[in-house]
């Protein structure tokens, strides 16, 4: 069996594997190979650009309910721009005319062609053209009220009086249409063509010489749920923002795979919601700050892993809470689930609310351990007993409760008046989501006076030496790396604001680790060394 430190030595080295290989993965997306004999002054094989020869060229945007077209018939020009120009980027809101089959939850196109000016795109031979849905389905957002008057937004109340069932996903608008043109006079090698690419690009023949023309990109990365329009019965018409910029070659592959990174998790399960998390971390923050976003998060992954793995490993270990503070223990069980429960309500990423969820498994199991718990089944019926403490522990508890009840006259009416306020004037959308986060609130902004009892605890005992230092490192690491999430990753803000608090905490118990050196080779006044490790001498006289 391997030990701990060559476990862990081992999950570092598959880290380190890990990031070296998603490098290397990185490097080959963004760095495409031109053609050899185009350098040389050569064209056999070689695919080149049919924007070299720089044509006038033309956008044209239509509109229509259907997949496919063959010819004009049925389609609405909504925008046309004359003499474009690909160097420059613009962005124009018009107006969409909504057909009654989409109005009836059906699905409105939009079928964007970049052709030569002064020909119809169904009449240039050397067009290319690109489609996407202007439409999406979504369950709508649950209706919020004032749970004692009964009041909420009229707005609100009226959408949702047009919908058969909350629970029911509707036809909501894309109210933004983001397009690219890859404007690099790139050479490709035709015998190492990115398979990325290749499926955006159209290749015709001019003479002996293979070109692609003009390759036409749609950001769906750029298609955000805060975007999102309910489609009403009565709406006839709606707002549609076009806007346009030019990409580069390293950034449209790079775009690509993330769209069909985004793609695969909606196929595993992930909603509209989920995916719009991803989509913001890609969207929200330039190449540079996402590139130290992807070190980051693995970085954070590999932490979240040693801190889950020592904490329960010290508290599989524990075999009594000399020093530990119970109370502490069963708040944090409690503020842990609790928040939980609230990211669950909220409908938070689930970026977030897994680690949360797990989090919340690994508390309720400390609880376990630290009230001495065992349960008996007698047939179907479970049988809960509790475990006795020893004089040192009764002597912890002691400090503990002294702690809590100082610490009572504070907590509960600001707890209790922190409700009473947010029920008098916020909307929720039931009792339950109230509570919740009445609950939520109070552990986000008092949630921090209930790790008093434990800082009590050491200063009595002048003692840090009962703690799980190597969890609390490891999570140290990971509350500065929440940090820089905070700005990055959509939460609410009570959970935002408490990832900087968290630093007080962990800045606190570092004094307190000063202040109380540990000297491992010291036996404690309980009889027992650092991390509760037997004597492997004997006592000399």
């Amino acid at each position: 069996m391997l030990s701990r430190s060559s476990f862990t030595s081992l999950v570092v080295g598959v880290f380190a594997v890990y990031v070296a290989h998603t490098c290397w993965v990185m490097y080959g997306i963004v760095y495409t190979r031109p053609c050899p004999a185009a350098a040389a002054g050569g064209a056999a094989g070689c695919i080149w650009p049919y924007l070299a020869r720089r044509p006038k060229l033309q956008l044209s945007v239509y509109t229509t309910t259907r997949s496919h077209i063959g010819a004009e018939n049925n389609i609405d020009l909504v925008l046309n721009v004359e003499d474009f120009d690909i160097e420059s980027r613009f962005e124009r809101t018009v107006n969409v005319s909504v057909p009654k089959k989409t109005r009836n939850n059906g699905t409105l196109y939009a079928y964007i062609f970049l052709h030569h000016a002064g020909i119809l795109p169904w009449h240039d031979g050397k067009q290319v053209h690109i489609v996407s849905p202007l439409t999406t389905y979504m369950v709508p957002k649950p209706e919020e009220i004032n749970l004692l008057t009964g009041e909420s937004d009229t707005q609100q109340i009226e959408a949702e009086k047009q919908t058969n069932a909350l629970d029911e996903p509707v036809s909501h608008w894309r109210s933004r249409l983001t397009l690219n043109v890859m404007v690099e006079d790139f050479v490709f090698d035709g015998s190492s063509l990115p398979a990325d690419v290749h499926r955006y690009m159209k290749m015709v023949q001019l003479g002996k010489t293979v070109h692609y023309l003009p390759i036409l990109f749609i950001d769906q990365l750029s298609n955000r749920v805060k975007d999102l329009m309910v489609i009403n019965r009565s709406t006839t018409e709606l707002p549609l923002t076009v806007s346009y910029d030019k990409i580069s070659l390293g950034k449209l592959r790079f775009w690509i795979h993330m769209q069909d990174a985004v793609y695969s998790l909606q196929q595993f399960g992930f909603s509209e919601k989920d995916a719009d998390e991803v989509k913001g971390i890609f969207v929200d923050t330039n190449l540079y700050f996402l590139a130290l976003t992807f070190f980051v998060a693995a970085f954070h992954l590999l932490f979240d892993f040693l801190a889950f793995k020592n904490d329960i490993s010290f508290w599989k270990k524990k075999r009594n809470m000399i020093g530990m503070s119970t109370k502490a223990v069963l708040w944090r069980c409690f503020s842990t689930v609790v928040i939980f429960l609230f990211l669950l309500d909220e409908q938070t990423s689930l970026l977030v609310l897994i680690p949360a969820g797990i989090g919340a498994v690994i508390e309720l199991w400390k609880v376990k351990k630290a009230l001495k718990m065992t349960i008996k089944w007698q047939g179907i019926r479970p049988k809960i007993q509790f475990g006795t403490y020893n004089d040192s522990e009764k002597k912890t508890e002691e400090y503990d409760t002294q702690a809590m009840k100082y610490l009572s006259y504070l907590l509960y009416p600001l707890c209790i008046g922190g409700a009473g306020y947010s029920l008098l004037n916020v909307k929720y959308k039931s009792w339950y989501s109230w509570l919740i986060n009445s609950f939520v609130n109070g552990v986000y902004a008092f949630g921090f006076l209930f790790m008093l009892p434990q800082l009590f605890v050491n200063y009595k005992m002048k003692s840090v030496a009962h703690l799980p230092w190597k969890a609390f490192t490891y999570k140290a690491f990971n509350t500065f790396i929440d940090d820089i999430f905070a700005f990055i990753i959509t939460m609410p803000t009570s959970h935002r604001l408490a990832c900087f608090r968290d630093d007080v905490v962990f800045l606190v118990y570092l004094y307190q680790r000063w202040l109380y050196p540990v000297d491992k080779s010291r036996v404690n006044e309980y009889g027992e060394s650092y991390e509760e490790r037997p004597k492997k001498k004997a006592h000399r006289e």
